[in-house]
């Protein structure tokens, strides 16, 4: 919910220069934690049921699709996909499936293959590196990527499967490369281009202008394609340049959970859903994003750092006595929307959280009497400056126990209350 005042309590520069919306259009996404992001060096392949639970939250959160694996891969690989589509099916989960496929007979046979068993339609996701420099290291021309993007087409659309055709490290492709396939995969009835940038090499500029060639293309074309946007994040950059890429023109965006994936990782799909709600670019309900986050950590054995954004324990947490009193005061107001906001650029309430005041080195004494009132203590003078004073003391944050310990020693002594 908004608040009567929202215009009047903040100057929101990130709209200047813009009539409308930042994001034109409604956004989907498409997760790639069960295929993608399980390539990170770090993480464990996760069981089936963990998968599986994992999937299930993906429909929580309203995202559109997700990549639930490569059969070609082997038959371990076949088997996952297989129990992740009956479960889509029995469980009837408001999402779309797709599997990655190199542009080879033999990984798209298996998608073929498991949408017929399972009866769910899956989108076919068929890559091809495009870049001068890995056709370089691979020895391949032109001419052979043309041949090999027509077959791997045909088979998909001769089946009715819905084909997104990929171009690995489009963003260091050349336009002559790219338009030649681009134009060969919607002739032969793909009805989706993915850009990547497979090593993470883009920037915001890159990426406007390789989207705005692409649109352009396609219009010349007079044909009706979707654009994705698939980032890596080398450089750092893979949240804002899926920002980017969805103001200048794709409409679906892929990430995963926590960023997790080959090398330092892909575009964090927790971080863009927080940002394109924010944007109101999606309306989804992410009151599940904690579960979805922890759930991934869990299976794949990827830590989340006390610091990463909106799920990260610190995210909402404040011991410094300035940002602690801004909030406690817009308590003392009544004002739980203006609390979530004074000194907090992502509304906890929006994934289920709040905003914690703890008590530490740089706090000052409004922090104890919210942290004292909070856990049912009363604030009184002399029991806020006893613990103020070993908060002082202190070289961090207090863990709660240790306040406790303070409250416990102060009110047990004698003549104390």
């Amino acid at each position: 919910m908004g608040h009567p005042d929202e215009e009047a309590l903040f100057h929101d520069w990130n709209r200047v220069g813009f009539e409308g919306p930042l994001v034109q259009g409604r956004i989907t996404l498409l997760d790639e934690t069960l295929r993608d992001g399980i390539q990170s060096p770090s993480a464990v392949d996760p069981s089936i049921e963990d998968k599986k639970q994992i999937l299930r939250y993906m429909a929580r959160l309203g995202i559109g699709s997700a990549d639930i694996g490569l059969p070609g891969a082997g038959k371990r690989a076949v088997e996952d996909v297989q129990a992740l589509c009956e479960t889509i099916r029995d469980e009837r989960l408001p999402i779309a499936a797709g599997c990655a496929a190199r542009t080879h007979p033999n990984d798209i046979q298996p998608i073929i293959d498991l949408s017929r068993e399972t009866g769910v339609r899956l989108e076919v996701l068929t890559f091809l590196g495009t870049s001068p420099i890995r056709q370089y290291a691979e020895n391949w021309d032109l001419d052979r990527l043309e041949q090999l993007v027509a077959r791997a087409v045909d088979l998909a659309v001769k089946a009715d499967l819905p084909v997104a055709f990929v171009t690995e490290d489009t963003v260091r492709s050349s336009p002559r490369t790219l338009e030649r396939l681009f134009r060969t995969a919607i002739d032969h009835g793909a009805q989706r281009l993915v850009l990547c940038d497979t090593v993470g090499h883009a920037t915001p500029d890159g990426i406007r202008a390789l989207v705005q060639w692409t649109r352009e293309l396609v219009d010349r074309m007079g044909a009706t394609v979707g654009l994705d946007w698939h980032g890596h994040n080398d450089r750092g950059l893979a949240v804002v340049n899926s920002l980017y890429a969805a103001q200048y023109g794709c409409d679906r965006i892929h990430g995963t959970a926590l960023g997790i994936g080959e090398r330092v990782g892909n575009a964090a799909l927790d971080q863009i859903l927080v940002n394109l709600r924010l944007l109101d670019a999606v309306d989804c309900d992410l009151s599940a994003l904690m579960a979805y986050c922890r759930s991934v950590s869990e299976a794949t054995k990827t830590p989340i750092p006390r610091n990463y954004p909106v799920v990260g324990e610190d995210a909402f947490r404040t011991a410094t006595g300035v940002h602690a009193a801004a909030i406690i005061k817009a308590r003392e107001k009544g004002d739980a929307w203006l609390a979530d906001r004074v000194y907090s650029g992502v509304p906890a309430s929006m994934v289920g959280k709040h905003q914690i005041i703890e008590i530490g080195h740089m706090s000052g004494e409004s922090n104890v009497t919210a942290w004292l009132a909070d856990h049912g203590y009363e604030p009184s003078p002399a029991l806020v400056a006893e613990v103020f004073r070993a908060a002082k003391r202190s070289k961090r944050t207090l863990h709660d126990d240790e306040i406790l310990a303070v409250v416990r020693g102060f009110t047990s002594a004698p003549g104390e209350a």
